[in-house]
Formats: C-alpha cells, structure tokens, sequence
C-alpha cells in the first residue's frame, strides 16, 4: 500500500532527507573510502592539532533549553548559546571546558546557532577513546558524558559533521553519526536486553521472509523477483547459521525454528555496544533484522540492501510511476537510514 501524497506538497521531513542525501560522508565516494582503504577517510574531515588548554576555567557552555523556568525559554526559542559558571570558584583551573548536547539533540530540532570556529580531534584524556574538540572545548554526550569513541577516524567523521554546520543554526538531522554515537554510547548500555528482545519479536515478520501470493494481478511479477534476488539471501542465512528459514505467503510472516531464533539472538549478544546500535537501526530503516545482519557479516553492500527493502515498491513504481515528493523522499531517507548506520559501523571498526 502506497500513499501517494500532492506533488506541490513538499514538508520539511521531505527537506531533511534530501538535504541529507548531499551530506559528504554519504557519498558513493566515502563509501568506497570505507570499503578499500581507511587511510583515505582523513580526506573528508578538514581537522588539525587540538588546541592546548590554556589555563581554562571552570566554565561550561550549555544551551539555554537545558536550564531556566519555561518563561525564560519562551523568550529564547532560538536556543542560543550561553555560558554558565559551575559553582566551584571562577578561577579554578579545570582540565577542559565542555560543550553539552541538550535531550533536543536526538529529536532534530535546531538546537542553537554555531558558536565554535575550530573542530579538532585528539585522543582522550585517559587514552582510552578518541574525542572531539570545539575549537577548546570537550564534546559531550546529552547526559554529559565525555563522546569517547572507539577509533580516530570515527571521531574525525564525526567531526566532519560539526564541521558542515552552517553559522546560522546546528541541525542535528545532518548528523547521522552523531546521534549514532550518541545512542551507541548512552542508551544500548542502559537497554541491551530490551533492544536484543524487540529486534527478535519482530524476527518472525521479517521482511525477507515474507513472499507474495503469485495469484494476483496487482502483485504480479513480484514473487518471481523475490525469489531471484532474496532467496540468495536466504541461502546464505542458511549456510552462516545451519538453518534454514521458513518462508510464508503472508504479511505477517510465521514463525521460525527455534535453531535459527537462537543463533541470531547469540550473534546480537556477542555485538558491542556500536555494533548493535547500528544494527538495529539498519533493522528499523530495513524492517529486516536479516538484511541488517547482511550488512554487519559483509554479506550485502549498502547499494544491494537497499534494492532489496525497496524490491516490491519499486515493481509498483516502474508500473504506475514515481510520485514527486513522496516517493523520492522515502527513497533519500531510507538511503540516509542505511548509509550512515552502515558507515557509522565501519569506522567503529577500523582501528
């Protein structure tokens, strides 16, 4: 079932996407990058040398949506930039100022005007992880934890992203990485079990192993090219994990033998905490946890992943035509989806 909304109608979901398609870590370059050689990712982000902490206070900047009375943030609906002095004495020297990503970070929303001229990268303080810089200032996760990220050309990617932020406002929806990141390293700690538990309730419906009825007019020509392009997949599901998966003529799928259910559920609690975060975003995007796990084991490039989420809409496409503002939207959000959870699990990779 397709919505087909007016062509004229161009909502600010639909902006976002294509704006994001153009993003230059999702370009066919950078994926090569990733693909054939590491050393080549230094290219996109333009970073130096951190700057050394000269005798920094104890200040911390925050954005003015995380602290004050509902009065006073109505009158900075801008969300600007201020500094805030912690308690302790002006004078006192700290280790490192800070910035703090305010819980709007994750929603999308404009979430203050670009207040740093430099972005920089450097190992952490304690060696272990590498962080990003703000012309002197540590990033920080929204629940003010340091963003320590497992390999350097992560954080430079990630730096690339606050980077392209433009003067007049940071927009965390060009920032796929980040809030990638960001998930990887607050919320998966918190909620593993039930991340592990919600992907595996859904494994019974997933998208690949769903065919459809070859009796139909409407569908017809489909089942013939879910078998030629996802039963490949399948045998290969077979071959990694000793069992085959059953295949149901229902959108609801059926459910699957208990060998497979638990071979899968062993492979997501061996993940690491980015590995998984990048998994089940794939697996949101995809409504396939095996096509995600395609991606994870090398099986699927970025390009074949998504040929096969979008196997049955684009048949209809071809049929009766792409709809200008609905149809090319989904097509650059899901491409956003993807690429950047696949790029986000490649760099977490490379040492």
């Amino acid at each position: 079932m397709f919505f087909y909304p007016m062509a004229s109608a161009t909502s600010y979901a639909s902006k976002r996407a294509l704006k994001l398609v153009s993003h230059p870590l999702l370009s066919r370059d950078f994926f090569s990058a990733i693909r054939y050689n590491s050393r080549h990712l230094s290219a996109v982000a333009t970073v130096g040398k951190a700057e050394p902490l000269e005798t920094s206070s104890s200040l911390s900047f925050i954005f003015s949506a995380d602290s004050g009375g509902a009065e006073e943030r109505d009158k900075k609906k801008d969300e600007s930039i201020y500094i805030k002095s912690s308690k302790s004495n002006f004078q006192q020297e700290s280790s490192s100022s800070s910035v703090t990503m305010p819980m709007s970070f994750m929603t999308g929303s404009i979430v203050g005007l670009r207040f740093y001229k430099q972005v920089t990268t450097r190992q952490a303080d304690d060696g272990n992880g590498w962080t990003v810089m703000l012309d002197y200032r540590t990033l920080k996760t929204p629940s003010k934890r340091p963003l320590k990220l497992p390999t350097p050309v992560l954080a430079k990617a990630i730096a690339a992203e606050w980077e392209y932020q433009q003067t007049d406002g940071i927009r965390p929806f060009t920032m796929p990485l980040m809030k990638l990141a960001c998930t990887a390293l607050e919320r998966v700690p918190l909620t593993r079990t039930k991340i592990i538990e919600h992907l595996m309730r859904k494994f019974h419906q997933d998208l690949v192993f769903c065919r459809s009825p070859g009796d139909s007019d409407l569908t017809s020509g489909i089942l013939e090219r879910q078998v030629e392009k996802i039963d490949p997949l399948l045998n290969w599901v077979e071959s990694e994990f000793g069992f085959k998966p059953v295949v149901y003529s229902s959108f609801f799928g059926g459910k699957q033998v208990d060998g497979l259910v638990n071979a899968v559920k062993h492979l997501l609690k061996s993940t690491d905490d980015c590995e998984l975060a990048a998994i089940d975003a794939m697996a949101a995007a995809a409504h396939s946890l095996i096509i995600s796990i395609g991606i994870f084991r090398g099986r699927l490039q970025i390009e074949e992943a998504i040929e096969l989420i979008r196997l049955e809409e684009d048949l209809q496409v071809d049929r009766w035509g792409l709809v200008e503002g609905g149809h090319d939207v989904d097509i650059a959000d899901l491409m956003v989806q993807i690429s950047s959870a696949a790029v986000f699990l490649g760099l977490a990779r490379i040492v």
